[in-house]
Formats: C-alpha cells, sequence, structure tokens
C-alpha cells in the first residue's frame, strides 16, 4: 500500500499514481499538503 513519506498516513493507489515521483515516493499527502498545491502539480503534470 503506498503511504506518504512525510507522515507515514496511507494513500490510494489513484492518488500515489498521479501525486508520485517516478520512484513512486509521496511526498505529501492531502493531510499534509494544502489542496492547492496539490492542484498545482496536477497542472504542471498534465502539460508533460
Amino acid at each position: 500500500m503506498p503511504t506518504c513519506d512525510h507522515c507515514d498516513a496511507h494513500v490510494s493507489d489513484r492518488f500515489a499514481r498521479v501525486f508520485a515521483d517516478e520512484r513512486g515516493n509521496v511526498y505529501a499527502c492531502p493531510n499534509c499538503s494544502a489542496n492547492a498545491g496539490i492542484a498545482e502539480v496536477s497542472r504542471e503534470r498534465a502539460y508533460e
């Protein structure tokens, strides 16, 4: 199960698929980061 590298909380496979780096590391879950930050990463990756 994927977990947040910051707080060790479980994250869904879907969340990890979108927000993990190329090695599968999830540096911040929704509880650790502002939702605005998650949205920014999502937009950046949509253009790649």
